[in-house]
């Protein structure tokens, strides 16, 4: 058995086998997720000029993704629960790949706000219909590691996506369309294509797939029915208590304030870059040394997290690394030491992802975990509109970064504080439980053999 996690050497071999067949195609389903939610902000390098955007408008355009997006949220997830993911994310990806092709053709203001709103309606529910998806598959003993390389899919988006968007935008002029235009119609029809896909490759869970044994399906059935006879009382399976539950309220912040740093990061880091003197096709090269090294934080945080059993003082530690880069980043005297701040910020941020999302199946279970996760991403990535409008309205009445990105950090650190809040209320209600507490009787692993005749 692995001291770390409480596993043994045939259940790791079983959800090994697992990941290799699910986990890289995830990636790639979230990698173009994110790829055409962010693509905006690099469109904005000759887009803002083209139709007239102020850094206003602009913000909160980027933004008012996630008002349709919160709204839309809870009910795609319930929907997911319902009729099973492979039909659910394949309409996900669908009306969101062509929606996102669709706004090379905005011509001003309104139509831009109305495309990015239509965007968000359309990707609700992937992020939290991915992460109840894998718990379809995976027990709590592995959880971060697994959302952790699932997530990682955003950091890589951003560096692979940076230098491809570059060289995307020089086809300007190309059938009389503008580069930003071309940039919108290449990047959504991946997403429209792989819908298809997913109708192939993504099994509704471990019942209906040929290629795990029947020893194999069992070992998971009866490790994830002892992570749900595990050590909550207080763990809720119907819809309405869960979304009353202070513990998933708190996480609804705390998920907010990260995110705010997220896409304040995120929608604005090319712009940021642009006006320290580099070309278009430069921005997308100095970008993926923050991803990439924010990739190797999530992987590496999550299976620590995963290790250690412990997931909340993860999201706090990295919270708090994310909101000093982010205040480092707008008064470091070079523009070098501000790309290592800002690459300290996104590694903090994105490292606290995994072990985040690890929190709520800790006390949320069935219908409840549907909701409960979907609820959190809506009411956390409202965030995403809060974060880049507050940076491009301080931007544009200051003609500074300096005050947004002191914002963003203030609001970081809040997040990280009221996660060591969360810390406590868990503990008082008997939700803290990982592999450190695994005692003789207690263990996941031991209740799966006392549910193995």
């Amino acid at each position: 058995m692995d001291a770390g996690t409480g596993l043994t050497v045939e259940e790791r071999r079983t959800f090994s086998k697992v990941a290799r067949r699910l986990i890289p195609f995830m990636m790639l389903l979230y990698l173009v997720s994110f790829l055409d939610r962010v693509n905006v902000g690099f469109a904005a390098l000759t887009m803002n000029a083209d139709l007239g955007f102020s850094p206003e408008v602009f913000g909160w355009g980027a933004g008012i993704f996630f008002i349709g997006y919160f709204l839309f949220e809870v009910p795609s997830n319930l929907a997911l629960e319902k009729v099973g993911a492979r039909l659910w994310i394949c309409r996900i990806m669908l009306t969101w790949g062509l929606i996102s092709a669709g706004t090379a053709f905005v011509t001003g203001p309104t139509s831009f706000f109305v495309m990015r709103f239509l965007l968000g309606a359309a990707e609700a529910g992937f992020l939290p219909g991915m992460i109840l998806y894998l718990g379809y598959w995976f027990p709590l003993a592995l959880r971060a590691r697994y959302i952790a390389l699932f997530m990682a899919a955003v950091p890589i988006a951003s560096a692979v996506g940076a230098p491809l968007s570059a060289f995307i935008m020089e086809s300007h002029g190309l059938l009389g369309l503008a580069g930003w235009q071309w940039l919108f119609i290449v990047e959504g029809l991946p997403a429209v294509l792989l819908a298809f896909a997913v109708l192939v490759l993504l099994p509704n869970g471990p019942g209906e797939v040929r290629w795990l044994t029947a020893q194999e399906k069992r070992t998971i059935a009866v490790r994830l029915a002892a992570d749900h006879a595990g050590h909550d009382g207080a763990a809720h399976h119907a819809l309405w208590p869960a979304l009353r539950d202070r513990r998933v309220l708190m996480l609804c912040l705390i998920y907010f304030g990260l995110v705010v740093g997220l896409y304040g990061i995120g929608l604005w880091l090319p712009q940021i870059v642009r006006e320290m003197g580099y070309s278009v096709r430069q921005v997308g090269y100095v970008l993926i040394v923050p991803y990439a090294l924010s990739a190797l934080a999530m992987l590496a945080w999550g299976r620590h997290s995963d290790a250690t059993g412990e997931r909340v003082l993860h999201v706090a530690a990295a919270g708090f690394l994310g909101a000093a880069g982010l205040v480092a980043s707008v008064h470091a005297p070079t523009h070098l030491l501000a790309i290592a701040a800002v690459t300290c910020a996104s590694v903090g941020l994105y490292a606290a992802l995994a072990p985040f999302w690890s929190v709520p199946p800790l006390f949320l279970r069935g219908t409840a975990a549907a909701a409960g996760i979907a609820l959190i991403n809506s009411v956390g990535n409202l965030g995403g509109f809060v974060g880049p409008y507050a940076v491009g309205f301080i931007k544009q009445h200051t003609d500074r970064f300096t005050a947004g990105f002191e914002l963003l950090a203030a609001v970081v650190c809040a997040a990280a504080l009221l996660t060591l809040m969360l810390r406590a209320m868990l503990r008082r209600r008997g939700s803290l439980t990982g592999p450190r507490d695994h005692r003789p009787g207690t263990c996941p692993a031991d209740a799966a053999k006392r549910a193995d005749p």
